[in-house]
């Protein structure tokens, strides 16, 4: 049985739950069962069922729970709640929190096989839909997105959803995580996809310069303005317009950008006429804007107009399973662009990747390969090609002083008859071990002879 064809059914009586089971599976789904609240929550995270039927009433938890969990995990879930036939009331407000329909008990089981005919039913044109939107914005050019981490498919599924209204989307995330990426996306997903995508970096622009470069400005606004040039809000009318990082816009541009956004219209600098625009816009930010409002360096009416629809990037170190898969997407691609014969992850060079915190996300994972695919000179991308510094995640510290527990006491004659003595012993130590214990190797690898070897050797007290 196909797994988009999995039931939850959350009931603690045995006996109907039993009964509910045989009806659904002589109708030919698979059936997986909970008998209270977080039992139910556990398998929607784990099954990922294709109907959720729940009772509203459950010895631990209750079927609100369940409804609110499912639609967590994935809104286009459908969800029937059953309810004794005095609570009508509570399968009324259940329907306003999302769920599809509901069922009086005692259970009409020809109306069950309706009602799960008709979800599954809505819950495959949706996905159909969403497939096509995927496959039109791959023909279109929509950047390719890399993952199957859990945290990953919410984000996707939340992109697919906003992308087919006109709502503002504010995408926050850590740096290096791709936030353009999924605005380039959304865009592509979206009925404005055939229109321009114009993107701005809030932050990598003088601030002196940003207003001329998001509204432009009239000829003899000011002196070069030989010209009058357009803004980022009329290159992208009709289309999507991206700010990023747009925390660090300033207060007086924030309220010009949000009377564009509410009014659709402003007006070039220098200028007195409106101008007249259709623009979505998506916003992007690596800071929380709540801190940034209570902090008052960000206005909370503007806030509140760019949050219609938050969307948060999970950061690489809290998708594992995507390391590796990252890895060796950039592999294939940089070993293509580069010209190089195809190279292969080692497992050392895997548990290296999956051991290490990703600061700098997946920029920082693309940097990381694109220099190991051009330093290996192999087959394989062993540890030492990836140039990872350290993998402890509390490694951000600097490493410890090897000299601090060495002796400085006495003239610096002293000191440096010391230091050459220890640096000496260390270098003949390690020459031994990188010859496996071979003496006249070990000369070798130092440049002394057999003779001066077995000098330091006594000298150093060196089994």
């Amino acid at each position: 049985m196909p797994a988009s064809d999995r039931i939850l059914i959350v009931e603690d009586k045995d006996s109907l739950r039993a009964m509910l089971r045989h009806a659904l599976e002589r109708q030919g789904h698979a059936v997986i069962e909970a008998r209270d609240g977080p039992e139910a929550v556990r398998l929607l995270q784990e099954e990922q069922p294709s109907l959720v039927l729940s009772d509203l009433r459950l010895p631990e938890g209750d079927g609100f729970g369940v409804l609110r969990a499912s639609k967590e995990a994935n809104a286009d879930v459908p969800v029937i709640v059953m309810t004794a036939y005095g609570s009508i009331e509570d399968a009324v407000r259940a329907m306003k929190e999302g769920a599809m329909d509901f069922l009086a008990k005692p259970v009409d089981l020809d109306h069950l096989a309706l009602l799960v005919h008709r979800g599954l039913q809505q819950r495959r044109i949706v996905t159909e839909n969403l497939l096509l939107r995927e496959e039109l914005a791959v023909r279109r050019g929509a950047p390719q997105i890399v993952g199957e981490d859990p945290s990953l498919r919410k984000v996707f599924g939340a992109l697919e959803r906003a992308a087919q209204t006109d709502t503002t989307v504010l995408i926050e995330g850590e740096s290096g995580t791709g936030k353009e990426l999924f605005a380039r996306s959304l865009h592509a997903l979206s009925d404005r996809a055939s229109m321009p995508f114009v993107a701005i970096n809030c932050a990598a622009i003088p601030e002196t310069l940003l207003e001329t470069e998001l509204f432009g400005y009239e000829k003899g606004a000011f002196t070069g303005a030989a010209a009058r040039k357009p803004g980022k809000f009329e290159m992208a009318n009709r289309g999507t317009l991206f700010l990023d990082e747009i925390g660090d816009l300033p207060l007086a541009l924030q309220a010009k950008i949000l009377r564009a956004l509410e009014e659709k219209r402003f007006e070039r600098v220098g200028g007195t006429a409106s101008v007249q625009v259709d623009v979505r816009l998506v916003a992007a930010t690596n800071r929380g804007l709540r801190a940034q409002v209570a902090a008052r360096r960000f206005r909370e009416d503007l806030y509140f107009r760019l949050s219609v629809f938050p969307i948060t990037v999970p950061p690489l170190r809290e998708r594992q399973r995507d390391i590796v898969l990252l890895a060796q997407y950039f592999v294939e691609r940089f070993c293509r662009d580069l010209k190089k014969k195809p190279l292969i992850l080692s497992p050392e060079a895997q548990e290296r990747l999956q051991s290490y915190h990703w600061p700098g996300n997946v920029r920082e994972l693309q940097n990381c390969i694109e220099r190991a695919v051009i330093l290996a000179d192999g087959d394989l991308i062993q540890p030492r090609h990836l140039n990872l510094s350290f993998v402890d995640p509390a490694a951000d510290a600097p490493p410890p002083d090897p000299w601090e527990s060495f002796d400085f006491s006495g003239t610096l004659s002293d000191v440096a008859r010391r230091a050459t003595a220890e640096v000496e012993r260390r270098k003949v130590e390690l020459a031994l071990r990188e010859a496996e214990q071979n003496k006249g190797r070990a000369a070798e690898l130092l440049g002394i002879s057999f003779k001066a070897l077995l000098a330091k050797l006594k000298e150093y007290r060196i089994e």
